[in-house]
């Protein structure tokens, strides 16, 4: 029996001595991270699907992971023979994860799960929706730790400090303008669950996720006092300094279920339901009044500091990626190189770069037919050679104490079909569209999303995700409260216009199941542009200069702004890389970057 389909079996006898007719086994941690530590992979465990979006449920017959478009190919091929059925969100004829369950378990059953890995949100949709068939919720049982036996540890890693000249901005400061805005909303305090707002918060990082440098904590910030619930052995000696001048106190990490029932009943705590778990908000005997943590906007409206950093960070990271692909197009056909050891190439060329923490993210190096998979991510069992006639999508990033990038190149390796030229030029016709797009403030990603896609569109094609996230300064790479997409979605909080300092991503692709796939994926930050009579406009200021394969676009697709843009961006590419190539890596770059 597959190995998963035997931990589901156990996990059912558990059900049955609990009275539980469905257990839900979300993919986050306590705090709703994304992506977690491998402590908290629950549903990777139950089910084998380890794609950082999904949900899994599971009943005494029955087994359904709920997943989106990035992931419908990966999810396939890691759940055949666990007997958990893919249900594929946002594809006519998929049911939610509520009306799914509402059809299987009996009026009056009983649904678990461990409420601090479901948010408020989640959990109170669970309630209203099964409590029109009376059936109960159990949130306080974690059935998966009593199965897992090996279960990885609680990370305890050693935090360091951001230093102002990182950051831009004191922790002092920016706890005085939460306190403003807890004294609009009317609190006495403010509950912050979600890690990457209290990293930035108290100008802290971490190392208990892989790739992202942040650290499991909660704060209740007071408006004399903030504590911080954390393991303390993960902080050194000038951090303790640090918090103590800002009036941060040190508690241990699970005392925030028992701290927080203690809160006065006639107080008043701000919390995000979107950001705060089931069990801590069922905790809370307080008044309670619901909003956007403000960490959310403000972290994600950088300042001139982190803009000016961010931009040493992409000019150092568009220096490792450019030497990157000039080394596997001269090299492919001469040694063997595979995802993996390309992989270890990229990583390696990122290392000689000042200031270097570490990938940002998990690399995808996708070679051919594996690039269909939007987030393929190569192991031992899959790794592939590179050959002439296909592609390699490197869909990477670096973290910098500069801060972050996430970047994604596709190059072609010899010569590619005609059709794939066709594809290819068109995503690049798409990321120039959205990329030298200038707009009237009030914008979202929504409105603005048609612009990169009308190109594929056309060709009666699409991509099943959105057009770009926005992205956090050594934070979350996926980072809230925008994005581009033309559907709105609970899942992904991407609801704000674009403000001046939000930097996002850019990334149309063509992805064929068993075939190829092409993604171009650019980073930009939002400028104001002219004001005049009809408002103030706005533009995206390109941060990422990583020529554009010329071996795959046809310039006969292409209008004439399409060519003017393309080789203003490949001028630029070769006077801000070309000071840090050698002699030979500048030969190929000047005829990468020529003007066609």
């Amino acid at each position: 029996m597959n190995i998963h389909a035997e931990r589901i079996e156990k996990l059912r006898d558990l059900m049955r001595k609990h009275g539980i007719d469905a257990y839900i086994v979300p993919a986050a941690d306590f705090h709703q991270s994304e992506y977690v530590s491998d402590h908290f992979k629950a549903r990777e465990f139950i089910t084998g699907f380890n794609g950082s979006a999904g949900t899994a449920v599971i009943t005494l017959n029955e087994a359904a992971l709920w997943t989106d478009g990035r992931y419908f190919t990966q999810a396939k091929n890691q759940l055949e023979g666990s007997g958990v059925q893919l249900m594929k969100i946002r594809v006519e004829g998929t049911p939610s994860i509520t009306d799914w369950v509402l059809g299987i378990v009996p009026e009056g059953g009983t649904v678990g799960f461990d409420g601090r890995t479901v948010s408020v949100q989640d959990g109170r949709d669970y309630e209203k929706q099964f409590g029109t068939k009376s059936i109960g919720i159990k949130a306080d049982v974690d059935l998966i730790d009593e199965i897992w036996e090996d279960r990885p540890p609680v990370p305890a890693k050693p935090c360091f400090y951001l230093d102002e000249k990182w950051t831009g901005e004191s922790t002092a400061s920016k706890l005085a303008r939460v306190r403003a805005k807890m004294d609009e909303c009317g609190a006495d305090a403010h509950i912050i669950a979600s890690i990457d707002d209290n990293c930035w918060l108290l100008n802290f990082r971490g190392d208990d996720i892989d790739f992202f440098p942040l650290v499991l904590c909660y704060s209740v910030v007071w408006k004399d006092r903030v504590d911080l619930y954390i393991d303390e052995c993960k902080l050194n000696d000038e951090i303790r300094e640090h918090f103590a001048e800002d009036g941060v106190v040190i508690k241990p990490y699970n005392d925030i279920y028992r701290d927080v029932q203690d809160i006065p009943s006639s107080a008043t705590a701000l919390i995000d339901p979107a950001r705060f778990n089931y069990l801590l908000a069922s905790s809370l005997r307080c008044g309670i009044v619901e909003a956007h943590n403000p960490t959310v906007l403000m972290k994600s409206m950088k300042n001139p500091v982190e803009i000016s950093n961010i931009k040493n960070a992409e000019l150092k990271d568009s220096v490792a990626l450019t030497k990157f692909i000039c080394w596997v197009k001269n090299n492919y056909d001469k040694m063997e190189i595979t995802e993996l050891s390309a992989s270890e190439k990229l990583t390696s060329l990122r290392g000689e770069q000042e200031g270097y923490i570490r990938d940002s993210f998990a690399p995808l190096q996708a070679f051919g037919e594996h690039a269909a998979m939007m987030h393929y991510s190569p192991t031992k069992e899959t790794d592939v050679v590179l050959k002439e006639g296909q592609m390699l999508l490197s869909d990477t990033g670096g973290g910098y104490f500069d801060g972050s990038t996430d970047i994604t190149r596709t190059t072609v390796l010899g010569h590619i079909e005609p059709r794939l030229k066709k594809y290819y030029t068109a995503i690049y016709r798409a990321q120039q569209h959205l990329a030298a797009a200038k707009f009237l403030y009030g914008n979202h990603g929504w409105s603005l999303d048609v612009l990169c896609r009308q190109p594929i569109w056309d060709l009666g094609l699409d991509y099943q995700c959105g057009t770009g996230h926005g992205f956090g300064y050594l934070g979350c790479i996926h980072e809230a409260p925008i994005g581009f997409r033309w559907y709105i979605t609970a899942e992904r909080d991407e609801h704000h216009q674009f403000e001046e300092g939000m930097c996002v991503t850019i990334e149309p692709g063509i992805y064929e199941e068993g075939d190829f796939g092409i993604r171009i994926e650019n980073n930009v930050v939002a400028v104001k542009d002219e004001k005049n009579k009809y408002g103030q406009f706005m533009r995206f200021e390109m941060m990422t200069f990583v020529p554009i394969d010329l071996d795959a676009i046809d310039p006969e697709e292409l209008t004439r702004s399409e060519r003017e843009w393309l080789n203003d961006y490949h001028r630029q590419c070769y006077e801000k890389l070309s000071p840090f190539m050698t002699e030979e890596e500048n030969e190929w770059l000047k005829e990468y970057t020529r003007a066609i």
